[in-house]
């Protein structure tokens, strides 16, 4: 009996030391991290992280989150923490990661063995983030590792989101993105955030927290004070032998395949834009759209949208051209009656001397006619529909093409104008047409000032019907280049850049899926991590790395 109690008591004693044991070790799976890396107009950096920890059973609580920073120009009167929406403070000297960085102190919010949470952390500045890129001396460079923890602490997959916020100000076409780490897309989903600044975010979801991942950018350095952008920079080697050897591996490729990645840099693919487009799945035609709204069905161009929608307004009185180039445009008053909302906010658009204030004021007003198409097509079918107003389309053409004489097909132009310029070959279409002598419309000298014949100023008196004897005529061909050149000075005068102009439509009306909801924040407790080790010559893009843990 005496020897099985002693046995007894050694597998007690045995039991207790293997659990206290397992408590003292940190263990833990990260479902999910969501990083924002802004790059500011003032040079410096700010980073948003969130991470969703789920603590192993039997590990230690996870009472500190080690989150090391790409150097030690940041602010810790800048950095805010929270743990499941609750503040928790954050320390530099409770910081165990090598390299530099801060604690998150959990303290009475720390994830007990078995829980789960959510830690967000707000770093507001880091300086001496941007260097010269070396492909391009006119631009400044950056690139970003989040911070990692150590492997022996982390177990699972993690669904890892970044997203870099670039300068405001920077235009579509010109930012970079660099090569993307292993396991993620080569090219990024591009954006535009809710403060008009360019976005590039890449998405994984069997990423490790546990390991390195370096994500790049580059931009134009105008968008960032001169002094912001080091000349140079000097590789941080952590004491991690692993970081010396990719220390030196990155500076013996910088010498060596220069001239090849110069090629690839000429070749790197900038934001690509595409039409706004709506798919919706449904049966049954949708009847009633009109002209406008059709043609943004069948993701027409927006110069040609405006433009019509432009004839639309002069038709009905509501405005009239006074320079063509630049364009200069009179709003009637007081406002006709009839005119669609869409019509209504193009004119507040047009009443903007201001060329920015008018340019996103079109914008908005785009953005709600798309939605307004997209609401009206819910529940019926996007191909019956399309071929439906194509129809119509051929119909408008057909009707012009049958008259037998040029003052009914110029009249029957008039009536169906904005249905026949649904088809992609309008211009040609218009001049194959109208190769004789043209009657213009009694409005057509409020849209064209360089006519002849002089035209009443709009003044919300609906114009006298077409008596067509009197209507004087153009060439067809003088015609047809008058209506073609006038969506070009739209484009041109008016909205800009149409790519430019049509992909911040795009970004609002049909953007590509949005990164994961952020739902936490960070954690440390007992999550182990590495500093980064950032030999950063490589591409000539200085890069600001990050580790942390314990």
């Amino acid at each position: 009996m005496k020897r099985i109690a002693f046995l007894i008591g050694i597998l007690i004693v045995l039991s207790l030391t293997f659990s206290v044991s397992a408590q003292s070790n940190y263990y833990f799976s990260v479902e999910r991290e969501v990083v924002h890396v802004y790059l500011n107009a003032n040079g410096t950096m700010s980073i948003d992280y969130t991470w969703d920890f789920v603590n192993q059973p039997g590990a230690h609580a996870i009472d500190f989150v080690d989150v090391g920073m790409p150097n030690s120009n940041f602010g810790m009167n800048s950095i805010s923490a929270e743990v499941n929406g609750k503040s928790v403070r954050v320390s530099s000297g409770d910081y165990q990661g090598n390299g530099t960085g801060f604690a998150v102190v959990l303290g009475s919010q720390s994830i007990p063995a078995g829980g789960s949470g959510t830690v967000h952390v707000y770093i507001g500045s880091i300086g001496n983030v941007l260097f010269p890129d070396s492909q391009d001396g006119n631009y400044a460079s950056n690139e970003f590792e989040p911070t990692y923890f150590g492997n022996q602490y982390v177990t699972g997959s993690t669904h890892l989101t970044l997203t870099y916020h670039l300068p405001a100000g920077v235009k579509p076409e010109e930012p970079r993105w660099h090569a993307a780490p292993s396991g993620f897309p080569s090219e990024p989903q591009t954006g535009i955030d809710d403060q008009g600044r360019i976005t590039y975010a890449w998405q994984n979801t069997n990423a490790s927290a546990s390991r390195q991942y370096r994500f790049g950018t580059s931009f134009p350095k105008s968008y960032v004070p001169e002094g912001s952008i080091a000349t140079a920079k000097a590789p941080f080697i952590s004491s991690d032998t692993g970081g010396i050897l990719i220390a030196l591996f990155c500076m013996v490729i910088f010498f060596l395949a220069f001239p090849a990645l110069a090629m690839v840099s000429n070749n790197r693919r900038k934001l690509q834009y595409m039409a706004p487009r709506i798919s919706i799945e449904g049966h049954g035609i949708k009847r009633g759209l009109t002209a406008v709204e059709a043609a943004i069905l069948m993701g027409e161009p927006l110069d040609k949208v405006m433009t019509m929608i432009l004839f639309g307004v002069i038709k009905k009185n509501a405005a009239q051209v006074v320079v063509r180039d630049p364009l200069k445009v009179n709003i009637a008053t007081p406002t006709p009656d009839g005119l669609y909302e869409y019509e209504l906010n193009f004119l507040k658009a047009l009443k903007e001397d201001d060329s920015k204030t008018r340019r996103n004021l079109l914008q908005e007003m785009t953005v709600k006619l798309v939605r307004s198409v997209s609401e009206k097509m819910k529940g019926f079918s996007r191909r019956e529909t399309l071929d439906y107003y194509k129809s119509i389309m051929e119909k408008a053409w057909a009707q012009v093409e049958a008259a037998d004489t040029p003052e009914v097909k110029s009249q029957k132009f008039d009536e169906a104008l904005e249905w026949t310029m649904l088809d992609r070959n309008y211009d040609d279409r218009t001049r194959r047409v109208f190769h004789g002598p043209v009657f213009v419309p009694t409005w057509w000298g409020r849209y064209d000032p360089s006519y002849s014949r002089s035209a009443p100023a709009a003044s919300g008196i609906p114009s006298a019907p077409m008596t067509m004897p009197s209507v004087p005529h153009l060439p067809g061909s003088d015609f047809a280049s008058s209506v073609a050149n006038g969506v070009q000075t739209f484009s041109q005068k008016v909205i800009g850049n149409v790519t430019d102009f049509t992909s911040r439509v795009t970004n609002v009306t049909n953007p590509p899926p949005p990164p994961p909801k952020n739902t936490g924040g960070n954690y440390r407790g007992g999550s182990g991590g590495r500093s980064c080790a950032c030999a950063c010559a490589c591409a000539g893009c200085a890069c600001a790395c990050a580790g942390g843990g314990r």
